[in-house]
C-alpha cells in the first residue's frame, strides 16, 4: 500500500456502484478508498474515524440531504474536501454544492478516468467543475420558486404522488397541492408536467 496515497471516503448506496467505483480507483496508484458507507447519515462520524484526504459521494444517497451533509461536513471536518457525484447536471444544484463549500462536481455519465482525476486535482486543492455547467450557474438565474417550491416539483418531475412528496418533505397533502398549484402560477405552466418542463428548460431543476 502506498503511504502517501490519497485517503479517500466512498459514500454510495447502491452496492454494485460503490463497487465499482471501488474498483476504478483501486487500479490507480496514488489513490487509497480508506472506507466505504451507503448513507450520508455516517459521512461525518466516518470522516472522524478514518481522516481522509477527499470523501467521494452520491448527492442523492439515503439520509441526510447530500448538500447539507456536505455542509456539515465543512463544519465539523474541514480537513476534509468533498467531491458530488451527480446525475443531474442542474445549475441550481451545482451553484448549491458551491455554496456548500463542494470542491468538486463530477456527472455520473463522465467518462471514468474524470473520477481519479478529479480527485488529484482536489486533493491539491483545486475546485474542480466543469467549464461549460459552471457557464450556465453563472448565466441561469434561480428562478422564482421559493426553496419548498422548489423541492415540491424537483419530487415530482422524479414521478412521486402528492402522498409521496408528503411523506418526503414531512408536509400535508394539502399544503403540497398548494405548493404545486403556486408553482404552475409562477411558471405560467398549464399543469404540473407542463411546469416540471419549464423548469428543466431553464435549469431550476
Amino acid at each position: 500500500m502506498n503511504d502517501t496515497a490519497i485517503r479517500v471516503l466512498l459514500a454510495e448506496d447502491m452496492a454494485l456502484i460503490r463497487g465499482a467505483l471501488v474498483a476504478l480507483l483501486a487500479g490507480e496508484d496514488d489513490i487509497n478508498v480508506v472506507a466505504e458507507i451507503d448513507s450520508t447519515e455516517y459521512i461525518v462520524p466516518a470522516a472522524r474515524k478514518v481522516k481522509p484526504d477527499v470523501i467521494v459521494f452520491d448527492i442523492g444517497i439515503p439520509g441526510v440531504d447530500g448538500l447539507s451533509a456536505a455542509r456539515k461536513l465543512q463544519e465539523e471536518v474541514p480537513y476534509c474536501r468533498t467531491v458530488l457525484l451527480s446525475s443531474t447536471t442542474s445549475p441550481r444544484t451545482l451553484r448549491r454544492a458551491l455554496d456548500a463549500n463542494v470542491r468538486g462536481f463530477v456527472v455520473k455519465d463522465a467518462p471514468p478516468n474524470q473520477l481519479a482525476d478529479t480527485i488529484r486535482r482536489v486533493a491539491s486543492g483545486e475546485c474542480v467543475i466543469d467549464s461549460e455547467l459552471a457557464m450556465s450557474a453563472l448565466l441561469n438565474p434561480d428562478g422564482p420558486l421559493t426553496e419548498r417550491e422548489h423541492e415540491v416539483l424537483a419530487s415530482a418531475a422524479e414521478g412521486s404522488s402528492v402522498p409521496e412528496i408528503a411523506c418526503q418533505l414531512s408536509l400535508a397533502a394539502g399544503t403540497v397541492r398548494n405548493y404545486l398549484s403556486a408553482v404552475i402560477t409562477k411558471l405560467g405552466a398549464r399543469n404540473r408536467i407542463d411546469a416540471v418542463r419549464i423548469a428543466r428548460d431553464a435549469g431550476w431543476i
